[in-house]
């Protein structure tokens, strides 16, 4: 997506750095954060929006149940934070522009859960959303993450691949093991705290095990594929390297960059957000 920085793109990007989370640039920070969360009660979100109880899992859920497309959606947040307004306003969005029945599960997070956690989870969600057809999975940073991983799990379970794929600034390397990485001039990320962070995520499996660094997996035979990144952003790198990975196991992928932007653009209220929406629903609608 080419095309200079809109002006309203800038004054987001200043107020993100001024309210730039503190733990991810000081390993000091990231300890006491991680510290202060072990054995703490996760609390389900409080929200106006509906959500459901499924096998024990707090799902909100968006629009009506026979729309022509069903979206699952995976929330960022490291792993760590939970699902917020930016997230579930999104999802009632994607609703009501696609057409779309939307599930957005409150999945369990670090550092008192693990990764295969939610997979398990997850799959048991996948499985009854299968029969709906029309199905995208879809997910920002962390989440966007762990759906590319999810994709190469499915084969290894023999359950079928989704319709399409579409994911926002995903963290795909948890090892961060591509150097360097541009912290100072991410408003919202930070290499020291992702680190920490991905390692507790991880758990057992390492952070180079493709569960939970899907860059490490195998992605043939998987569905279509929309990425967005922005320019600026941490992870660009990354999910790069990642596309280029889709392309030579055989995926049909476009890779959209947000020229001059940050971390999951397209879910801020920003002109270039608009933009990116067109081109999903182009996926999704054509």
């Amino acid at each position: 997506m080419s095309g200079k920085k809109s002006f309203i793109a800038k004054i987001e990007e200043a107020i993100l750095k001024s309210t730039k989370l503190k733990f991810m640039d000081s390993k000091d920070n990231v300890d006491d954060f991680l510290n202060d969360k072990l054995n703490s009660f996760d609390k389900p979100p409080k929200s106006i929006f509906k959500s459901v109880d499924f096998n024990g899992t707090q799902v909100f859920t968006f629009g009506d149940e026979n729309a022509k497309n069903t979206v699952l959606y995976i929330h960022g947040g490291a792993y760590v934070l939970e699902i917020n307004y930016q997230h579930l306003l999104y999802c009632l969005l994607l609703s009501r522009k696609l057409d779309a029945y939307v599930l957005a599960p409150v999945y369990p997070l670090a550092p008192n859960h693990k990764a295969d956690e939610t997979y398990e989870m997850i799959t048991e969600l996948y499985e009854m959303l299968m029969p709906r057809g029309n199905l995208t999975l879809m997910g920002d940073s962390a989440g966007g993450g762990f759906i590319h991983s999810f994709c190469q799990y499915l084969k290894t379970v023999n359950l079928p691949q989704p319709q399409r794929i579409i994911t926002f600034s995903p963290w795909v390397d948890l090892s961060m093991s591509n150097p360097p990485y541009d912290s100072e001039n991410d408003p919202i990320l930070g290499e020291i705290g992702l680190k920490e962070i991905g390692k507790s995520w991880a758990g057992d499996l390492g952070t180079q095990d493709w569960k939970v660094s899907p860059l490490f997996g195998d992605n043939t035979n998987l569905a279509d594929t929309l990425i967005f990144a922005g320019e600026n952003e941490i992870f660009y790198s990354d999910i790069k390297r990642f596309a280029e990975n889709l392309k030579k196991d055989g995926v049909d992928v476009r890779l959209i960059t947000g020229s001059g932007l940050f971390h999951i653009y397209p879910l801020f209220p920003i002109p270039e957000a608009k933009e990116a929406f067109k081109e999903m629903k182009k996926e999704i609608m054509d």
